[in-house]
């Protein structure tokens, strides 16, 4: 049994609707010229190459489409269908000029067929040609006067060409058959506002109202209207019309909420807003919006503050199981500084929904401010379970395992995050640093003083590691020509500093420098450190190495009104003798 070719028949179909099967003498209007009767052989090769041809358009081959079109109308110059076809290549190919060309000459050869007449004017209308696309549709129009379809068209080629009162006409012929409908008298109340006719645009919406009269959307548009021409005094009606009708309508108090702050009248203005929020048809995220408005204004207006806290705490009542209802309210009493608070808030937000990673690292943000070390070792770690890529999560663990004196978990918690982190030096340094103090005061000083180099390697200039780093080398009497260098550059970096001073004078005193070390420390005691314990020692040392004894006991007692000082500082003050 014979296969048929399937798509051979589906193309021949379209061939004759679009009328290339027609082999006829063909003549214009005026009679004046003739194309030749083509043979049955003739017309069969050309339907088989415009067969040929919308095969290669289906497959996407499109110059090989228009390739065999073009062979068909120069076989057969009054083959509208394949001006046609090749009038939506170009224009698949949004190269709507050179498809204008070809649509013209398939709507001028076959004026009765209405897709050549459609794409004219479509494209008519791409080419910003709207006077031309008007006309095309009037004549659609005329063609088919029943077709309501295209007299929106022929309205919406109107409106480009900015003929509004045609558009209102072609409008009103659709109202007659219709009757009064929502999309014709809104598209009417368009256009009329555009043209500045106001009281006409007021009576399409009225219209509307005065057929559907429960309808309050038509209450609230009219009143927005007035309201945008502040004529309050005409808006306040429809408001009060929208409250006898549905008292319980979603929008009406945000509105007035608007209404009353455009007539100056403030405390009205946020009454309604608190009955507009206290509202559960009205849905959250239009609340939210409207927090976000206070969020940054209250920064500048204090007063504004109290009302935003107002509308937060009538915002999780009313929505008590809406996890974004506490979250911005929690943001509010984070920027406050109220912490206790904002972290009961940010919990509860996690109890309601926990898949929100911004909110797990506000929260442990909060505990950190409250210095509440167990919180944030539990919470980090529960954060951690949920989003394990997240490296900030290990930065707060391994901070709370430090103040637990869990050094090593600390360790093992930085070591991971560190691992995680990706472009961001920052979060890099934060972590590298951390990891630099805790090695240090765990005694494993090569892995400190590696960790503090990666931080110099991304940031040369890092003046908080410049300094320990500098200060742990000396302690530990390491590599004293680097840290010559960086204490150095970090006095350079910040000059009059005592702390960075001090350090720098103490890189001095174990390079056996001591006349260069009192310099230092002169500059660190000049510059605030005379009530620094540490400061005022370190100078007694240096004067003991100089050989002023009776001095440098009488700063050991210094330091020792001042605070603790070293390890060894009573024992100093016992023997009057230097020991390190």
């Amino acid at each position: 049994m014979k296969v048929k070719n399937i798509l051979f028949i589906g193309l021949a179909s379209i061939l004759c609707v679009t009328s290339a099967c027609k082999s006829t003498e063909k003549s214009n209007k005026a009679g004046t010229k003739k194309i030749a009767v083509q043979s049955n052989a003739e017309r069969l090769s050309i339907d088989a190459i415009f067969i040929d041809a919308n095969k290669e358009k289906l497959l996407g081959n499109f110059q090989q489409a228009m390739d065999l079109f073009a062979v068909v109308i120069t076989k057969d110059p009054a083959n509208s269908a394949s001006y046609y076809e090749m009038a939506r290549i170009y224009q698949a190919q949004n190269k709507n000029k050179e498809a204008l060309g070809f649509a013209k000459k398939a709507a001028d050869i076959d004026k009765n067929n209405i897709w050549f007449q459609l794409l004219l004017a479509d494209l008519y209308n791409s080419n910003q040609q709207f006077k031309e696309a008007t006309a095309v549709f009037a004549g659609i129009v005329k063609q088919n006067p029943d077709k309501l379809d295209y007299y929106y068209d022929w309205a919406n080629a109107n409106i480009y060409e900015k003929k509004y009162d045609e558009a209102i006409k072609i409008y009103n012929q659709i109202e007659k058959r219709l009757g009064i409908t929502e999309e014709i008298s809104m598209q009417k109340q368009k256009i009329y506002l555009t043209t500045g006719k106001f009281d006409k645009a007021v009576k399409e919406v009225e219209k509307l109202s005065a057929q559907s009269p429960n309808d309050v959307r038509y209450y609230a548009i009219i009143a927005e209207m007035y309201n945008s021409k502040k004529m309050y005094d005409k808006a306040l009606p429809y408001y009060n019309k929208i409250i006898e009708k549905d008292p319980g309508e979603k929008f009406v108090h945000i509105s007035l909420a608007g209404y009353y702050r455009a007539i100056g009248q403030k405390d009205k203005s946020f009454q309604e807003l608190k009955s507009g929020f206290a509202n559960p048809k009205l849905d959250i995220d239009t609340k939210i919006q409207i927090l976000l408005s206070y969020y940054s204004v209250t920064e500048i207006y204090a007063e504004l503050k109290s009302q935003a806290f107002e509308l937060s705490e009538i915002l999780v009542k009313t929505h008590p199981t809406e996890a974004k209802a506490y979250s911005i309210y929690a943001d509010f009493l984070n920027r406050d500084k109220r912490y206790p608070e904002a972290r009961d808030a940010f919990r509860k937000v996690n109890a309601l929904d926990s898949s929100k990673y911004a909110v797990w690292e506000a929260l442990l943000l909060v505990e950190s401010e409250l210095n509440d070390t167990a919180a944030l070792l539990n919470e980090s770690k529960r954060a951690i379970e949920l989003f394990p890529e997240q490296p900030l999560l290990y930065l707060f663990n391994g901070m709370a395992n430090f103040q637990n004196n869990n050094i090593v978990a600390a360790l093992k918690s930085l070591k991971k995050g560190v691992g995680l982190v990706v472009d961001n030096d920052k979060l890099s340094i934060q972590f590298y640093t951390y990891m630099g103090d805790f090695y240090y005061k765990n005694k494993e000083y090569t892995k400190a003083f590696a960790a503090f180099d990666n931080v110099l390697k991304i940031d040369e200039n890092d003046v908080y590691v410049l300094n320990n780093f500098t200060y742990y080398l000396a302690l530990q009497n390491e590599d004293l020509d680097k840290a010559e260098l960086m204490g150095r550059k970090l006095n350079e970096l910040v000059p009059k500093n005592s702390s960075y001073q001090d350090t720098y004078a103490w890189v001095f005193y174990k390079l056996a420098k001591y006349e260069e070390a009192k310099k230092w420390v002169l500059k660190a005691i000049e510059n605030g450190g005379s009530s620094n314990d540490v400061i005022i020692e370190h100078y007694g040392d240096i004067l003991y190495k100089l050989g002023d004894k009776e001095n440098a006991y009488q700063n050991w007692q210094k330091a020792k009104t001042l605070g603790e000082g070293s390890e060894f500082l009573q024992k100093k003050l016992l023997d009057r003798k230097l020991y390190e």
